[in-house]
């Protein structure tokens, strides 16, 4: 999910650069309140420069509706490039991977068999026969969560920081607990606190992308509109202008009164041929869409979950596995990927 963004406020800015400068080891001190005393050495210099040199700066926070030219190094502004040196600065690296669990607030009790069956058939409605082969067992549910900066470099540059979830283990995304995180109580845990799935790095890395490719579709529509009108538009200019300077030469060649002439207008032709699909190749290039994403959070989730053996037919066959049902979304998750690859 997208996160809404937080209109421009140069008090709330001042006080997370202070907050942030302060972390990375720099002396930080409110001269003003739009102003902001920096002195600092090492990591924290190095925002400024590149040897963390000893450096000494007074920020300046200005309005928004200020319109007066800005120095980048010492004035902060909508698109300080500053403010995106610091986040990455904030980044831990390597990434941490933290643990949370999900209070408790469903599922106290399990389903009965008859609303089991009745939910199973409404999310696999192309299953047959339906039977537990065992009770209902209490288990744990784990979810990836992902908090993304996502630069859409087009025409204009589009930033924005999205909350990505994805369930596990098939990768399938939880948008319900993505969106509601920010409401639900969560208990940040030690490794050894559950029973946590082992980390896997690549499969991960391959859900989160699509999970964000899949966040991103809609915003990429519309910017995809908008580069393909600009780059139609640049096209139709190219091949005009190409078209009658072709002609003009074409004209040339046919009137030339020596083989010469005739010879030097084909190679402007064909020249002109050339720097036409170079022209062309170049606008493409100039309109295309690149999507960087930066992960600055990863967050590992559990919740309580209810397991059970279950038998079915599905495909004119008998199939037999476990599945988890997740109480909070009142929705199954079969653990062997293979168990409903008809569906």
């Amino acid at each position: 999910m997208k996160l809404e963004r937080l209109p421009y406020s140069p008090h709330g800015m001042a006080d997370f650069y202070q907050e942030a400068l302060t972390g990375l080891g720099a002396l930080c001190e409110r001269t003003w309140h739009d102003r902001l005393e920096v002195v600092a050495e090492g990591d924290a210099a190095r925002l400024w420069n590149r040897d963390g040199a000893f450096h000494e700066v007074e920020l300046w926070f200005p309005p928004s509706d200020d319109t007066a030219p800005r120095e980048a190094s010492k004035e902060v502004f909508p698109g300080c490039p500053l403010t995106f040196q610091i986040a990455d600065a904030l980044r831990p690296a390597p990434l941490s991977l933290q643990r949370g669990v999900l209070a408790a607030e469903h599922g106290a009790q399990a389903p009965s068999p008859e609303v089991a069956e009745k939910l199973w058939r409404a999310q696999f409605p192309a299953t047959g026969r339906w039977q537990m082969t065992t009770p209902f067992r209490r288990d744990q549910h784990d979810s990836l969560m992902g908090l993304v900066r996502c630069e859409i470099q087009a025409i204009d540059q589009h930033w924005s920081l999205r909350r990505l979830a994805v369930s596990l283990p098939d990768g399938n995304m939880d948008d319900s607990v993505a969106r509601d995180l920010g409401l639900a109580k969560l208990e940040v845990v030690s490794a050894e606190a559950a029973p946590w799935p082992p980390p896997q790095s690549a499969r991960w890395r391959e859900w989160l992308q699509a999970a964000l490719e899949l966040d991103l579709a809609q915003d990429l529509a519309a910017i995809r509109v908008r580069q393909e009108s600009y780059l139609r538009r640049e096209l139709d200019r190219v091949d005009e202008y190409f078209e009658h300077y072709q002609e003009e030469l074409a004209q040339r060649t046919a009137r030339g009164s020596s083989e010469t002439a005739r010879a030097k207008s084909a190679d402007r032709l064909a020249a002109a041929k050339a720097e036409h699909t170079r022209r062309r190749a170049d606008q493409v290039a100039r309109h295309e869409i690149h999507v960087h994403g930066h992960l600055d959070a990863l967050l590992l989730i559990a919740e309580p979950a209810w397991r059970i053996s279950v038998k079915f037919d599905s495909a004119r066959q008998t199939r037999m596995g476990s599945s988890v049902f997740i109480p909070r979304t009142r929705r199954w998750t079969p653990l062997e990927p293979s168990l409903l690859a008809e569906e």
